[in-house]
């Protein structure tokens, strides 16, 4: 993707990953727009100068909404890094967790799909379009704590790989950000100040470097992320054996809220 001279939205950019991506690439002379549904984030974003929309990505008619509302003030958009997103716990053992389940689904599955939908036809119109999904190294090797999460990045890493394939002669690019365990308030302050999870200044310093280097990348992979996106490489005994230790590790630092 071109580097600067975008008109972008990212949603979920209030905070963590979003907004560590928006302001680099304001830096770099683009138009950064930030969706998002906390008042509060959004406010903080308007003070860094963003322009900020309102949006619930769990809900069709907000999706609808923020797509309409943005091509009117924006008809330049050229690009979309779809970041929003929620992970929680389930521990399917305690019962069934519907409301999790659904809601999940709905804002990092469904709501990335559906926007793609609305702004395709926009997209098609423009010589150096994008669309970037946000996924993760849990989408290669699953943490077993938090199953629909895992299981929705797992499902945009191949909608990506599709559409992508899809609009290979079309002048979209379609790039796939594969995120580590970083400090963001993702699952809380306990992953935020977490010593064992990527920094977030660094994780957006080598994302930007990585985008800069290669304007042709199709997946943007750190090198603390490497290991969990090639874990299955070397034959299923060694997948279980990676994703065995990741769980072990991972349910032993978080016993106390399982």
């Amino acid at each position: 993707m071109q580097i600067s001279g975008n008109t972008m939205l990212i949603t979920g950019g209030g905070s963590g990953i979003g907004l560590g991506l928006a302001r680099e690439f304001q830096k770099l002379g683009n138009t950064v727009l930030i969706a998002g549904r906390s008042p509060a984030k959004l406010k903080e974003a308007e003070l860094l100068g963003f322009k900020t929309y309102s949006v619930d990505m769990t809900k069709p008619t907000s999706r609808e909404a923020l797509a309409k509302s943005v091509l009117a003030d924006y008809p330049g958009l050229n690009g979309v890094i779809h970041n929003a997103g929620i992970m929680k716990n389930e521990n399917m053992l305690k019962g069934p967790t519907p409301e999790i389940r659904d809601e999940t689904l709905a804002t990092n599955l469904i709501g990335p799909m559906h926007l793609t939908e609305l702004f395709l036809k926009h997209f098609l119109g423009k010589k150096n379009a994008f669309i970037m999904t946000v996924t993760s190294g849990l989408a290669f090797s699953p943490l077993a704590m938090t199953p629909t999460y895992s299981a929705t990045k797992a499902a945009i890493h191949s909608y990506t790989q599709s559409l992508r394939y899809q609009l290979k002669d079309t002048g979209i690019q379609v790039l796939e950000l594969v995120p580590p365990y970083v400090q963001t308030g993702l699952m809380g302050e306990r992953q935020a100040k977490d010593p064992n999870a990527m920094p977030l200044e660094a994780f957006i310093t080598e994302v930007m470097q990585i985008l800069k280097n290669d304007t042709q990348v199709k997946e943007i992979l750190v090198e603390r992320v490497l290991p969990q996106r090639h874990s299955g490489d070397g034959g299923p005994e060694k997948h279980e054996q990676f994703f065995n230790q990741l769980n072990d590790r991972m349910l032993a630092a978080r016993k106390a809220e399982w």
